[in-house]
């Protein structure tokens, strides 16, 4: 049975596909089929992480949304991102959205049929056989984010130690217990190592109602890798990889009712 997963920020510069990325990588390395679908249409990037240029962007997700091809096309295995690591069955496969400016202005100006979205989610669980599908949403809350929201399984919530972001994920939070999503893990990212962990954590799932699936510390290492790549790959032993291995079996994790 496949599971979904949406990651999920109220607000932009939380970390979210870097975050995506690197959970996709433990789950493919643990000998899963992934998927991971840009649906940050209006701001792309995740591809990046994998090391795949733009220029090699033959189709994207926006081909697909007007129907200019089948939603398999625009699938790109990135399994090599994995540095020869898993199992045999270890693979990564992407769905990014176009960088062009044409491509992004066209999508601001007419937006896109999102009810194809999961009729395309559907088909690449199918044609992929796979084991995960992550979908990176659009910050924030719109028609997009709420179908996402809607057919997951797993919804994973970012937020930065900032008030503007404490407020606008308890709104999101509210929707996702309204939309009735099996399963819940917030996130704390990019927090200072002088804090104190252990009161945020209480100080957030006091806030919430919801149990914080862990807090990942603001990185130097981080910063110095630019997104060049996958960071658990490269610091494996990182208090952050710890984090996201820990968040990672927990996504495995059937949810407690």
């Amino acid at each position: 049975m496949t599971k979904i997963v949406s990651v999920h920020s109220f607000r932009g510069g939380t970390g979210k596909s870097n975050t995506t990325a690197n959970l996709a990588a433990v789950i493919a390395l643990q000998g899963n089929r992934v998927g991971i679908v840009d649906t940050d249409i209006q701001s792309p990037g995740i591809h990046v992480l994998f090391g795949f240029d733009e220029n090699k962007i033959e189709r994207s997700l926006n081909d697909y949304l007007w129907d200019r091809c089948s939603v398999q096309d625009t699938a790109y295995d990135v399994t090599s991102s994995l540095q020869g690591l898993g199992t045999a069955r270890s693979r990564i496969y992407l769905i990014p959205s176009s960088l062009r400016a044409g491509e992004i202005a066209r999508i601001l100006r007419e937006g896109y049929d999102v009810g194809l979205l999961n009729d395309g989610f559907q088909d690449l669980i199918q044609t992929l056989d796979l084991d995960y599908l992550f979908i990176d949403t659009h910050p924030g809350l719109n028609e997009e984010t709420l179908l996402s929201i809607t057919i997951s399984d797993v919804l994973v919530l970012l937020l930065r130690p900032d008030r503007q972001d404490f407020q606008g994920t308890a709104v999101t939070v509210d929707i996702a217990r309204k939309l009735e999503v099996p399963q819940m893990l917030i996130i704390v990212n990019k927090v200072l190592t002088s804090f104190d962990f252990t009161v945020l954590k209480n100080q957030v799932e006091t806030s919430y109602g919801a149990s914080v699936a862990g807090i990942l510390p603001l990185s130097e290492e981080m910063l110095q890798l630019g997104s060049r790549d996958i960071f658990c790959l490269c610091y494996p032993d990182h208090p952050f990889s710890q984090v996201i291995r820990s968040v990672a079996e927990q996504l495995k994790s059937e949810p407690v009712n």
